[in-house]
């Protein structure tokens, strides 16, 4: 599995299983996607390489935001909570139609306006979505 930035500077695979799929309505997440809800595909770190080298941006303590230091745009997120894994924005992917979430995390956060109809199990807080 592969991704990348909209400008290419910075690429992203991933050779080993996705360990978590689930669309985030947390707060964070929306400001940096600038998006009203975030898909995310989890893998352990070591299963990821990167090609060129995302800019870093410390969100809150421990929490640590990956981008494209030319294009600005969000790739990946890592957290202290999780310190083995990496959780990819499913947008940069090479073939995103691919992409299948396994639930909603955060959705006591989610924005009123914000209407879905389907039966993916959602999750008021981001552990009850088995990140492991």
């Amino acid at each position: 599995m592969r991704g990348h930035c909209h400008c290419g500077a910075v690429e992203w695979r991933v050779d080993g299983p996705v360990t978590w799929s689930a669309l985030c309505h947390c707060d964070d997440c929306r400001r940096i996607a600038s998006a009203p809800i975030v898909a995310f595909l989890g893998a352990l770190r070591c299963h990821v390489t990167w090609q060129g080298r995302p800019a870093i941006y410390a969100s809150a303590p421990g929490n640590e935001r990956l981008f494209c230091g030319v294009c600005s745009s969000a790739l990946a997120f890592r957290g202290a909570r999780y310190p083995d894994g990496v959780f990819l924005h499913a947008a940069t992917m090479n073939d995103p139609a691919g992409y299948r979430p396994d639930c909603y995390v955060m959705t006591d956060a989610q924005l009123a306006w914000l209407k879905i109809d389907d039966d993916l199990p959602r999750h008021p807080g981001f552990n009850e979505g088995k990140v492991t």
